[in-house]
């Protein structure tokens, strides 16, 4: 997957840093936290990612920010270039999921450590999980070279387990079904076995007005990135002004109701 960085930032280096990877899937809960993350943290643009197996989309910018379009792909990251964040604002075309879990993996293979969002869909939702709205899948948290602790290490400290106890919900991958979470399951059943360290974050949401559901997703994310993100799960999470119109459009005149 070919990384376009934009004119005057320099092509970064992706070593001893993590990527957060929303997937879209119920609620677009994934992409609406990274929002909330890219917002409150002001990261910054560094380019688009090819995109030629999402479905094509443009935008305008957010306001105050470079000129130009926005593309279905981008990735942002902070200053100390430690934590980088890929928004996806469009979903994989049908026929070409396969092609896009390769290229994503090839890049994604190029960061320490890998965090994957996605949302469940919570008319799925099982006993075992009535306790909490996120859950965690922990594929590996050492590197494997080294057997140093990565921050996915502190994802099984902050976040419950996502087990199932039906024979059915299982496969020879050993990963359970995740209902309404999009080519998740698909991406963590394919990673090498050389791919770093990698968690993945699972929220159960219904599809709707998804604004509190990514705020508690983006909170979780800062209790495993803390140190990367530098921003407590406790702290206020800044809306993007994408959000104010562009999310549910402009509101209606209430004189048309009397």
């Amino acid at each position: 997957m070919q990384l376009y960085v934009l004119n005057g930032i320099q092509r970064p280096s992706f070593y001893n840093s993590t990527l957060i990877l929303p997937i879209v899937s119920t609620g677009n809960v994934a992409q609406l936290a990274v929002d909330l993350i890219i917002a409150t943290r002001g990261l910054e643009l560094i380019g688009s990612l090819d995109s030629r197996d999402l479905v094509p989309t443009v935008g305008p910018r957010e306001t105050g920010e470079q000129d130009g379009i926005t593309t279905p792909l981008e990735l942002y990251s902070n200053s100390s270039r430690n934590v980088f964040v890929i928004q996806q604002r469009s979903p994989v075309i049908k026929s070409r999921k396969a092609e896009f879990v390769t290229s994503l993996i090839s890049f994604a293979q190029q960061f320490s450590a890998v965090l994957v969002l996605t949302g469940v869909d919570l008319s799925d939702r099982q006993d075992a999980h009535m306790s909490a709205t996120t859950y965690s899948l922990i594929l590996r948290s050492l590197d494997s070279d080294s057997d140093k602790p990565t921050p996915i290490v502190t994802l099984g400290v902050n976040v419950p387990p996502f087990v199932t106890h039906s024979p059915a919900d299982q496969s020879l991958s050993g990963i359970p079904v995740i209902p309404g979470s999009g080519i998740t399951r698909r991406f963590i059943t394919s990673l090498p076995e050389s791919f770093p360290p990698t968690g993945v974050i699972l929220e159960y949401v219904l599809e709707g007005d998804n604004r509190s559901d990514a705020k508690i997703l983006a909170g979780t994310v800062a209790k495993v990135l803390w140190r990367e993100l530098g921003i407590s799960s406790d702290d206020e999470w800044k809306e993007p002004p994408s959000w104010k119109q562009g999310l549910f459009g402009s509101s209606h005149d209430q004189s048309l109701f009397g």
